[in-house]
């Protein structure tokens, strides 16, 4: 039984943050699940949701990806032994994953970047994505068709009644 204070797990697991900015930014062509080294603050802040995906990105470096950018906030009650809030997170990945997405980046215009963080059988998770960054006419492309698919919605709803 769920505990009152409890938030429903959408999914079966537990949402903490997610970055639409990113969808409206970049066009998404793979997604990764990958699993976050963290330290124990860092895990208590992530249950708090003190997190912010904005403006993150990943880097393959010497064989491993970390994420840069992330801002984890600060554990009060860790006082001063708090973790540091902007630094680079390693992503656990398979070997195989981090070659294709080292190999796709190093391709002109793809970049990875963290869609969402969730918590999945009790482990910190980052979805991240091999992306494509859009230009200014696509993203007003795709703000014309949302707005076209809501009057149509809005008509069709109306028409209903």
């Amino acid at each position: 039984m769920a505990h009152a204070n409890e938030k429903p797990k959408a999914g079966g697991f537990d949402l903490v943050a997610e970055n639409r900015k990113a969808r409206h930014d970049f066009f998404i062509e793979d997604v990764y699940e990958a699993g976050l080294a963290l330290v124990g603050t860092e895990v208590k802040s992530l249950r708090a949701h003190k997190v912010n995906l904005r403006d993150s990105y990943a880097r393959v470096k010497n064989g491993e990806i970390f994420l840069h950018g992330i801002h984890i906030g600060a554990y009060a009650p860790a006082g001063q032994f708090s973790h540091q809030e902007t630094r680079p997170r390693k992503l656990l990945l398979h070997r195989r994953e981090i070659d294709r997405l080292g190999g796709r980046v190093r391709e002109r215009g793809y970049s990875i970047v963290p869609l969402r963080i969730y918590f999945k059988d009790g482990r910190a998770k980052v979805e991240i994505a091999l992306a494509k960054g859009k230009q200014l006419h696509d993203k007003r492309e795709a703000i014309a068709r949302k707005t076209t698919r809501r009057e149509i919605e809005r008509v069709l709803k109306g028409r209903n009644r």
